[in-house]
């Protein structure tokens, strides 16, 4: 089994992404057996789109490599990357721009919620992102491929250009990847709104957890976190209209890997004065080796560059058959 899953190198890593993603991927790696293959990328090439400041994404991107191996991520298990480092991304996608449609892309919903209104001005590279991204998968032939809602129409276009390529030249090149179903990712919302999903972009720090937070920043933010009035029902169903109350309880049952219902039944009867302490010293505990592993690794930024340049010459290796049988496929290799 082979799985590939890749994330932007964005700045200010908080609780979300954290619980959203980077624990995903680690649940992942963990699953593996023995001659199973987990590749984990951070999208820079994907970052590039849109206007991007060079050092940061730069900083970004060790920052991010940084933050998951902190979190269990180990480049000894895992092969751990930057699409920078691996030009058989970029070579495939043009290879396979030439098997992608025009109408295809058109019809990407991110893309549409991505340049609004102003398409004229977005970049090509933003269109053709899912291009880019089926190459990233279809490289590698992997049969396995970790999925958010957000993104199953983003695989199932890199299954169109997989048959289309393997049809239009008669080979049987790519494997069509399957969505991989990883356990469920919590939906984390800002402390400040309840509505509005946890995120960087977000003016307020204070909506935010963030992983090099202090003991003392995270205790303050949940003890300052928007709530009702009410106590803490025994039932799940008894949140649906309580938004902010919901997104900490959902905190608490992601932080301590329980169900919902089963941290209501412990809180059941109580207010957000005895709840907030009890998530906070959860937090605290979860998240404070990972910030403080984090912080070392930091320390020396060119051994996280190396870890990722070891990673990359693996990736490399594993990328080569494929690109190689796809440049012999459309003539450019006999």
């Amino acid at each position: 089994m082979r799985v590939v899953s890749g994330i932007q190198p964005t700045g200010n890593l908080h609780l979300g992404k954290y619980l959203g993603a980077i624990r995903q991927w680690v649940a992942m790696q963990d699953q593996m057996g023995a001659g199973d293959d987990c590749l984990f990328f951070l999208a820079d090439l994907h970052a590039i789109t849109v206007a991007i400041d060079p050092a940061e994404l730069a900083r970004n991107t060790i920052e991010m490599a940084a933050a998951l191996v902190a979190a269990g991520i180990d480049p000894d298990r895992s092969t751990l990357f930057n699409q920078a480092r691996v030009p058989a991304h970029a070579e495939l996608q043009w290879l396979l721009a030439g098997t992608a449609r025009m109408g295809w892309l058109n019809r990407m919903t991110q893309w549409k919620d991505k340049a609004g209104k102003n398409r004229e001005g977005a970049s090509v590279g933003l269109f053709t992102y899912p291009v880019l991204q089926a190459a990233d998968v279809l490289a590698y032939q992997a049969p396995h491929v970790p999925v958010g809602d957000d993104q199953k129409q983003h695989l199932e276009l890199a299954r169109d250009i997989a048959a289309k390529f393997n049809g239009d030249f008669g080979v049987a090149l790519f494997t069509q990847p399957e969505p991989f179903i990883s356990p469920a990712a919590p939906r984390i919302m800002s402390l400040r709104d309840g509505a509005a999903k946890m995120s960087k972009s977000d003016p307020s720090d204070a909506s935010r957890i963030n992983l090099v937070d202090s003991d003392d920043a995270i205790a303050q933010k949940l003890r300052r976190a928007k709530t009702d009035p009410g106590e803490l029902p025994d039932a799940a169903e008894a949140l649906a209209d309580r938004p902010e109350a919901r997104n900490l309880v959902t905190i608490y049952a992601a932080l301590s890997e329980e169900p919902v219902d089963a941290v209501l039944a412990r809180f059941a009867g109580q207010g957000f004065g005895a709840f907030k302490p009890a998530l906070a010293d959860l937090a605290i505990a979860t998240l404070g080796p990972i910030r403080d592993r984090m912080t070392r690794l930091l320390d020396d930024r060119g051994a996280v560059a190396a870890v990722l340049e070891k990673g990359a010459a693996k990736a490399r290796e594993t990328a080569a058959p494929t690109l190689l049988a796809a440049q012999k496929a459309v003539g450019l290799q006999v």
